[in-house]
C-alpha cells in the first residue's frame, strides 16, 4: 500500500511517500513543497493545490495521513498553516484518497516508542526503520516521513478492526 504522508504548512509542506506492506516500509520518495515569500496567500494555496495534485497523480497513493494543527505559541502562524492544510485535505478527498490524521505525540509514539520524543529521535528512528544511509533533510519531509510510518504501522495493527482482523478467522465456536 502506498501512503502519502504530508506535514502542512504553507511556506513549506513536507511530503514522505512510503510503500507499507506486510509490516515492512519502503521509501519511494520525499521532499517539500514550497512557496515564495511575498506572495498573496491565495496564490501560495494555488500552488500548494496543483503541487499536491502533482504527488498525488505521481505516486497515486492508497491513503493519506495528515498532521492534525498543534498550536504552540504563535495563532498567526497556526493559522496560517491551517489554510495550507485545508487545501491538502481537499486535494486528497477530491482525489478520493481517504485521509487520517495523526498529532505530533501520536507520531513520535508510533515511530520512537515515546510520545515526548525529541525531533532528533524521531527522525534517527525515520532513518533506521526506512533503511537511509543519512537523516532526511528538511525536517519537513522527515516529519512527513514519519507520518507515513506512523499510518502504515496504525493501518496494519490488528485494532484497526475495519482493516485487517476478520473475526470470523478466530471464531472457535
Amino acid at each position: 500500500m502506498v501512503i502519502l504522508g504530508i506535514d502542512p504548512g504553507v511556506a513549506t509542506v513536507g511530503f514522505g511517500v512510503i510503500d507499507a506492506e506486510r509490516g515492512r516500509n519502503r521509501l519511494i520518495q520525499y521532499g517539500t513543497i514550497t512557496t515564495p515569500a511575498g506572495q498573496p496567500l491565495s496564490v501560495r494555496l494555488t500552488q500548494i493545490y496543483a503541487d499536491m495534485n502533482e504527488l498525488i497523480s505521481t505516486f497515486h497513493p492508497a491513503e493519506m495521513a495528515v498532521e492534525e494543527l498543534f498550536f504552540n505559541t504563535n495563532l498567526t502562524t497556526g493559522i496560517s498553516v491551517a489554510h495550507g492544510r485545508g487545501v491538502i485535505l481537499l486535494a486528497g478527498e477530491q482525489a478520493g484518497i481517504p485521509i487520517y490524521e495523526y498529532t505530533p505525540m501520536q507520531v513520535k509514539r508510533s515511530v520512537v516508542g515515546y510520545g515526548k520524543a525529541e525531533k532528533k529521535q524521531v527522525m534517527l528512528m525515520t532513518q533506521r526503520l526506512l533503511r537511509m544511509d543519512k537523516i532526511p533533510r528538511p525536517d519537513d519531509a522527515a516529519d512527513a516521513l514519519a507520518l507515513a510510518i506512523c499510518h502504515s504501522r496504525a493501518a496494519t495493527s490488528l485494532i484497526n478492526a475495519d482493516r485487517t482482523f476478520d473475526a470470523k478467522k478466530y471464531d472457535t465456536r
